[in-house]
Parts: structure tokens; sequence; C-alpha cells
């Protein structure tokens, strides 16, 4: 059955506010981290303690809202999208970001909606037309074409081992993305990061506590921790889950394709990096293409359109 565009206007918006949240996670996780030369927190430590503060807030925020425990077919994709969201993505980009500068790893998060709008129709079994595929090919070129015209300063787009950690937790978010998506249509969106974050507690308590900090770090690290734990690990996915299960997850997850110009605006003011009129160019016109392709339609798979509804 076809959303309504009421609805996906909504989830879109949602969405957008999710990943205006999101865009600032990785200049915050270069305060926390530091650099080479200057280390703060260890990327374990960012990675886990972000989590646990989360789940911290998740348990009270379940407890608030008299929060129902999950079915029991419903572990396995918390499970999942623990695995994507609160693990992987979060020690991945933790492990990358003391190696590379923002701007560059914003650059990689632009095969994000590509792979997330992939895993997304493989799990709600979508169609998405042809003009879909085009605009979401267009507004990842656009990326790219952006990424290979900052290739030739220094901080550019020179391949580095770092760039295989953030594209593994690419990969990560767009698996934990699509499973929360799914999720969050069957459950209140807040929930399902809160559950998923509470699933991982066993494993990320132990982490934290024995990767916490022995020396005395800047301010400004945490600060750039306490973003993360709080905003991306927690709040930015009732707006990121409510968006998808809205507008649906292969649609939404467009927006997504703003996010790497969004960081680098984040960028300028949290860590002295510079922004150009090409940037703004670039991001103006992502943004163009991500609302050309909210209009194109996106079908469910003949099988599951002829199939009686599961409860």
């Amino acid at each position: 059955m076809p959303i309504p565009q009421a609805s996906i206007t909504k989830g879109l918006w949602l969405g957008l506010l999710g990943i205006v949240i999101f865009a600032a996670t990785l200049p915050m996780t270069r305060l926390a981290v530091g650099t080479a030369e200057a280390p703060q927190m260890a990327s374990v430590f960012i990675a886990m303690g972000r989590a646990v503060v989360a789940a911290g807030l998740s348990v009270l925020f379940l407890v608030a809202t008299r929060a129902p425990l999950p079915r029991r077919q419903d572990w396995l994709p918390l499970a999942i999208t623990a695995a994507g969201v609160v693990l992987g993505f979060p020690l991945f980009t933790s492990l990358a970001m003391r190696h590379v500068e923002a701007m560059h790893a914003s650059v990689i998060v632009g095969v994000l909606p590509l792979a997330t709008a992939a895993v997304g129709a493989l799990l709600h079994r979508q169609r998405p037309s042809k003009g879909f595929w085009l605009c979401a090919g267009l507004g990842s070129a656009l990326v790219v074409a952006f990424a290979v015209l900052r290739s030739g300063a220094a901080s550019g787009l020179a391949v580095q081992p770092a760039d295989l950690l953030l594209l593994a937790a690419m990969l990560c978010a767009a698996v934990g993305y699509g499973y929360g998506g799914r999720l969050s249509q069957e459950m209140r969106a807040e929930h399902v990061i809160c559950w998923a974050l509470v699933l991982a507690l066993p494993l990320t308590l132990p982490l934290a506590f024995s990767s916490w900090p022995v020396a005395p770090l800047r301010a400004t690290a945490w600060w750039g921790f306490a973003y993360v734990a709080v905003f991306s690990m927690w709040l930015g996915f009732f707006a990121w889950y409510r968006g998808l299960a809205l507008g649906g997850t292969v649609r939404v997850s467009q927006v997504q394709l703003v996010q790497p110009f969004l960081s680098m605006l984040f960028a300028v003011p949290l860590l002295g990096e510079r922004l150009d009129a090409v940037t703004v160019g670039f991001g103006l016109a992502v943004i163009a293409v991500v609302f050309i392709g909210k209009k194109m339609p996106v079908q469910p798979a003949p099988a599951q359109a002829a199939a009686p509804a599961s409860v």
C-alpha cells in the first residue's frame, strides 16, 4: 500500500532533524578522540562510553513511558540494530577519526544514503522506481564529484587505511538504520534505540570501564563525548527512526545526502576547518536532488503486494 504524501513529508522532515543531529557526530568525535599528535580519549572508550550513557538515559525513558517488553520475534532485529548503530558505527568512526579530518570523513559518509536505501529495499521488499534510483545515484555522484575536487588538497580524498574503517562504519550504520526503521513500524520509534542500547549494555559497560581515561583531558574532549552520548547515540535516533517509519526507509534515507555538507559546516566553528563556495554550491545541489527524489514512486514488490497482510 503506497505511503500517503503527508506521511512522507513528515517523515522527511523528521529524518532531516535526525540528520542535523547526526551531522555534528564526526566533528564532535574528532574533539573527543584528538589527533595522532595530541590524543585525548581512547577510541574504545568513546564508542562504548557513549553507549553506556545513552543506555542509562534509555532505562529512565523506558520506565517513564512504561514501555512493554519487545516481542520474542523482535529481539534478533534489535540485536542486529545494536550491532550496527550501538557497537559497529561508533567504534569504527572513533578509530578512524584520530587519523583523518572531519571534512575528509564527511565525504566518505556520502556512500551511506545508497547503502541504506539498498538495505531498506531488501528488508521491506520494495521496488523504488528508476527515477528514484536516478536521483539517488545523482546525489551520490555529486558527493563523489565533490570528493574528487577536494582530492588535490593536502586534506583531500587520498586513500588511507582509516577510510576502510569509515566504510565499515557506513555499512554498520546502513544495516542498523534498515532494521531499526523496520522495527519502528511495529513498536514506538523511541523505544527501538532504547532497547538496542539496553541490550548492548552487558558488552558496552565493562569495555567502557576498562578503557576509562587515566590522564587529564581537555574540556573540549568531554564536551565532544557528551554530545555524541546524548545526541548522536540517543536523541537523534528518536527523530530518525520515527522519520524512517513514517516516510519509508528507502525514501527517507536520501536526506542523508546532505549530512556530509552539514558535517563540514559544523567542522568550521568546532575544529577551525575551512568552508568554501564550492562546498556550499554542492550542498545546495544535493538538497535539490533530495527534494526531487521524494516525488519519485516507491512501490512494494509484486509478491508482497499480492500477499495478505501478516500480523
